[in-house]
Order: C-alpha cells, then structure tokens, then sequence
C-alpha cells in the first residue's frame, strides 16, 4: 500500500543539566527507604536516553488525534503509564492549574524546612517567573546532608528534581510553577499535559524545541517496542526510521501487565481521559471559560476496574486497524515502508529486558503472596489436624457406648 511521503520536521528536545543533581544523590545513602517515601525520582536522574530515537517519534506526531500514527496502528501516553514510570499514582488532588495563589513564603520555609527569611531573602526574579535559585538550594541540602538532616535535606532535593529535571523552564532556576506542583503533590498530570501542549504547539509551527522530560517520554515509548532479540540487536544496522516503519499492530507491546490491577481515569465531568477532543487554548484567550470547566473536571473523576474494562487479550479488532490506516493513508508516511524479514519471528522463549526496579517490584509481591498462601495453607492443615483429632476422639467415643449398650 502506498501511504504518500510528507516532509519531515526539524525538532529538538531541551535536556537540562543534571550533573549537580546526580551529585546531590550521592547523599542518599538507603536508596531503597528514599525509594519508599518518594518512589521512583531517583530513577528519573539515571535515564540513558538512546540519541535520534524521540527525534524519529516526533515526526509520527498526530495533530488531529493527539497521538503518535504508525502505519496501523497508533500509540498515546497515559496517566497511567507515567504514573507507573514515576511510582507517583495520581491522586485524588486537583493537579497545578496556575489560577491558585502563590504559597507564602512561611509555607514554602515550612515545607524545605527552613527559616522565612531564608526564603524572602533568596526570593528573587527571573525573566517572568519569581522562584529560587538552584545554587542556593544546593547550598543548603548539602549542610542538611553533612549534618544527617535526612527529612530536611530529601524535601530540598525533591523539590530540586521537580524544578530542574521534572519541569524545567530556566537553567539553574528553580520557578514558582515547580514549587506549587511540588507542594501539591501530584505532578503526573503535568506531566503529561506539557508533553501534549508542547509536542502540539510545535508541531502546529512546523518545529523547534520540545520542552518535556525527555527520559519519561523514552521510557514510555521503549515500553511499547517490541522485545524480541532480532528488534534489540539490530544485525542489519538499520536507522531507526527503518525499525519504527517495519513495524505491525502485531509487533507492539500494547499494555504493561504491571498495570493489570490499576483503575483507569475513564472521565472527568464531561471530558473524556483521552486528548481526542483538542482542547487547546491560548492564555488569556478562552471565551469558553474551557480552563475553570477542566479544573472542575478534577473534582469528579470517574475511574474503571478490570472488572468493568473486561480481560486483557492484546488483539487489534479488524475495524479499529482500518480505521489506522485509513488515518495513515491521510496523514502521509514520512519514510518509506519497509518489513525486513529478520524481525518476523517468533515471540523469544525468554524474558524480556525490564528496569531492575520492576522486577525487584515484582519478585517482592510474588514473595509476600507466596508468605500468605504459606500462612493459609498452615491455618488450613491446623484446622484438618484438629478436625481429624476430633473425629478420632468421636469414634472412640461412639465405640465406648457402642460396647456398654452390648453388656447392657
């Protein structure tokens, strides 16, 4: 099938400076207790980001329906899959919306654990945006760390991961807009709302720089990317053009199991959880008042279990796959559409790669199953030994009167 050929667009991706965070994390010294009060931030600092990758995805970037098109079949981020990324769930909060006031300068001392002075002194403007240095806030975790500050020195260090690798807008700057995501404490909606507004806008202008964490957006898409060792040893050296292109609805790793047991935002008011709709607005520019309608949208989330969703089974329904190409056939290929036979093989007798962390996740829960299944088995064959006792004692019981009824 001939799918046209459209021009590709030249984007780039802002990619913060970390090294003065990766330096701080060598403070935590149990990674495993950070782990547990902040999830997976940690994670977010050690990222090896394959070069050209996000590049080639970009260029898939549907503007219609908000999602990247393929040649049949199309792939969009979810809540959450960015929440399984981070170990961050999204909460029951009303994520940042820009329209609540500024915390004051006692709360933001309170919340770093510093003093309000500290905070109104080093309180200071950049461009547009008021905030605090990150030369400051660096200063004063490293004291908290060398006095074993351990609470004091992580809240100054997470709010450094949410202002300079979450969302960063200004280089050594830690803006106002990072310090109210970090005081609500629930950043993935955020998240995933600036890689959509981002990748849109910038496709609307035919290009430029996508701001967005980069290292989330790979994680998600290698998620989806086929595991087998002819796609992850490429012997035929192809681009990654190449690779994306050769690739079928069949091919696709289409949901994470990790998520099996994860309700779903299914709506919210009358907008639905998908990014269908367009709602895209300008600043100051919203006659519609679409912006309060979103954020009263937050206070009553409907959400779907399994129970509701039905079962996973990973198969593409014959409608929805012409419905894709149909979309491809209009939106035009940027490359050339090609099925190298090498990676029509057999799905791999072994594992696929996952993080280390997913796997130490699961063999924990595996462990505390095995341990309850153990303490049930153990509570059931004590029950069947003392009911067995029982009906020995029973039997006895009815043979001693059985004999005295006889010598009666």
């Amino acid at each position: 099938m001939d799918y046209g050929r459209r021009n590709t667009k030249k984007y780039s991706f802002r990619c913060p400076d970390l090294k003065d965070l990766r330096k701080l994390s060598s403070f935590v010294l149990d990674t495993l207790d950070f782990k547990q009060r902040h999830m997976k931030l940690l994670s977010v600092l050690s990222v090896d980001v394959v070069e050209g990758l996000l590049s080639i995805l970009v260029q898939f970037y549907d503007p219609l329906y908000r999602c990247f098109t393929f040649l049949d079949h199309q792939l969009m981020s979810m809540l959450e899959e960015y929440a399984h990324l981070l170990g961050i769930p999204v909460s029951d909060k009303v994520p940042f919306s820009g329209l609540k006031e500024i915390p004051k300068s006692h709360t933001i001392a309170e919340a770093l654990n510093l003093k309000k002075s500290e905070i109104e002194t080093h309180w200071v403007k950049k461009g547009e945006m008021f905030g605090l240095t990150s030369e400051f806030l660096i200063g004063k975790a490293i004291v908290f760390a060398q006095a074993r500050s351990v609470d004091a020195f992580e809240a100054i260090f997470v709010l450094l991961i949410y202002g300079l690798a979450l969302f960063p807008n200004i280089d050594g700057f830690v803006d106002v807009n990072s310090i109210r995501i970090f005081w609500i404490g629930n950043p993935v909606p955020t998240l995933l709302g600036d890689m959509y507004f981002s990748m849109h806008l910038r496709n609307s202008k035919g290009g430029g720089t996508i701001v967005c964490r980069v290292p989330l957006l790979y994680k998600w898409f290698i998620s989806h990317l086929p595991q087998t060792p002819a796609f992850l040893e490429n012997k035929q050296c192809l681009r990654w053009s190449q690779r994306l292109m050769s690739l079928t609805n069949d091919d696709i790793v289409w949901y994470d199991s990790a998520l099996s047991s994860v309700d779903i935002i299914d709506s919210g008011d009358e907008f639905s959880n998908v990014p269908l709709i367009g709602l895209f607005y300008q600043e100051g520019k919203d006659p519609q008042h679409l912006k309060q309608k979103m954020i009263h949208a937050w206070h009553n989330v409907h959400k779907k279990g399994r129970s509701e969703l039905g079962p996973f089974n990973n198969v593409t329904l014959e409608a929805y796959t012409i419905l894709v190409k149909k979309r491809a056939l209009e939106l035009k290929m940027l490359y050339a559409c090609e099925r190298p036979m090498s990676l029509v093989v057999a799905e791999p007798s072994t594992l696929p790669n996952q993080d280390v962390e997913e796997l130490e996740d699961a063999l924990t829960k595996m462990k505390q199953e095995r341990d309850t299944w153990e303490e049930r088995f153990q509570a059931l064959s004590q029950k069947h030994e003392e009911s067995q006792l029982e009906s020995k004692n029973m039997d006895a019981l009815i043979e001693l009167l059985e004999d005295r009824a006889v010598k009666r």
